[in-house]
């Protein structure tokens, strides 16, 4: 049991505000899962060649300035970096590729959480509540977010397998369910060069979505070979920078829940996470359907 929830601001004032809207909504959810959680925040775009690079660190008290200068010692320019906890987001003109290259060489410890020109990811082992307050969540401001709680059924309990799962740049995943069949999607993901860095399903339904993006399938389109490919049971919440989109499996075992507004969608595993939104007694409020693919843009 997991909990799941998403919030897109269709307004600039509840953009501004997006993480007050967020918090409640992923600290009601603690309760289907309370060991660790996840958020992940869309805004307006880096400019030209600037990337957005999220970082994770399990030990505290490292030194991320140090870092700082280091990357700008090594690539040059204009690099900036705001940091929290064990947390950083980077900003610098270099490609990903290149960055992962070079942490991986220079500061293995460093886990990169996301990339992208518009997602900024956060993500921790404790309580939601514990890690909102920790990270500053109602203090951020996002044109759309995912976040999950999870209780772990399947695999560790740590940063690297909480939920939003990442692939490639500016999309994300979460995932309440199990997959019966990760490994065999794994193993055919692999003989194609994609690289893992968990044991947990849903990693792997990240990175068969973003293989079929990657390969000129919209995200809609790579969802409906998922039907055919992914196994077992599940409600997925993705985002990109453009749009959120929320799919339940043919026998929709796994809640969901979507509050509409003319100022706001917000998804969760339960109504209770949505009860505290404006005007949510006169959101047009309904329960998606099996194997339906629904698609909200920024």
């Amino acid at each position: 049991m997991c909990g799941i929830v998403g919030f897109l601001a269709k307004t600039p004032e509840l953009r501004a505000g997006l993480g007050e809207f967020v918090v409640p909504m992923l600290t009601c959810m603690g309760d289907r899962g309370p060991d660790s959680a996840g958020l992940a925040v869309f805004d307006d775009p880096t400019e030209g060649p600037f990337r957005r690079y999220s970082l994770f660190i399990r030990r505290s008290g490292f030194d991320w300035h140090a870092l700082r200068g280091r990357l700008t010692a090594h690539f040059g320019g204009d690099i900036e970096l705001a940091a929290r906890e064990r947390h950083a987001v980077i900003s610098a003109a270099v490609a990903s590729a290149e960055f992962r290259t070079w942490l991986e060489t220079h500061e293995p410890e460093l886990h990169v959480l996301s990339a992208g020109r518009s997602i900024a990811m956060f993500k921790d082992e404790g309580h939601p509540a514990e890690i909102s307050k920790a990270y500053g969540f109602s203090r951020l401001s996002g044109t759309h977010s995912v976040g999950h709680t999870r209780m772990a059924t399947e695999s560790a309990v740590s940063p690297a397998h909480a939920h939003p799962f990442t692939a490639g740049e500016d999309f994300c995943l979460v995932h309440n369910g199990s997959l019966s069949n990760p490994y065999s999607v794994r193993r055919k993901l692999e003989k194609k060069g994609i690289r893992f860095e968990t044991d947990n399903d849903t990693e792997a339904a990240c990175r068969f979505l973003e293989w079929r993006m990657r390969e000129g399938n919209t995200l809609e389109e790579a969802l409906r070979q998922g039907f055919e490919e992914l196994d077992g049971f599940f409600t997925l919440l993705m985002a990109t920078a453009e749009k959120l989109v929320l799919v339940r499996d043919p026998f929709a075992c796994k809640p969901a829940v979507v509050a509409e507004t003319d100022q706001y969608v917000a998804i969760s595993s339960e109504y209770r996470a949505l009860a505290h939104l404006p005007d949510a007694r006169n959101a047009s409020i309904f329960e998606p359907v099996p194997e339906q693919i629904y698609s909200w843009a920024v």
